[in-house]
């Protein structure tokens, strides 16, 4: 029987799945609308490049989290939604916005200070 350390860990292997800077709001996207275009989610994704957001459905896809649907039309037509495992997540990431909420705005507060001495605080590590 191989040990966690053989299999990996489920907690870095999750985080691997949807973890990063762009995952998450996609995943989340998805959740609150059901089905979307590309053009709608990057209207609804602040700061995300086409380039980011086309590498970042190619991987939730690949991952078996998100399903691609292309039209056969002219011009093409092409939708996203969560496959029955991406919404499995929903419990999950639910559970991380609400601890973000709960706990995660004083830190990015010392986070975005220390990235900026000309804020006038003094960054408090923990």
């Amino acid at each position: 029987m191989k040990t966690h350390s053989e299999l990996g860990n489920p907690v870095h292997i999750a985080m691997s799945l949807i973890g990063g800077r762009w995952k998450g709001e996609i995943l989340f996207q998805l959740m609150d609308h059901g089905m979307l275009r590309f053009a709608e989610m990057q209207r609804l994704i602040p700061g995300i490049s086409q380039k980011m957001l086309t590498r970042q459905l190619r991987a939730l896809e690949h991952d078996g989290l998100v399903r691609r649907l292309v039209y056969p039309q002219v011009p093409p037509k092409v939708e996203y939604s969560l496959t029955d495992t991406g919404r499995t997540l929903q419990p999950v990431l639910t559970a991380l916005r609400d601890w973000g909420k709960d706990h995660g705005a004083p830190r990015v507060g010392k986070i975005l200070s220390a990235e900026n001495p000309l804020s006038g605080e003094t960054p408090n590590p923990e």
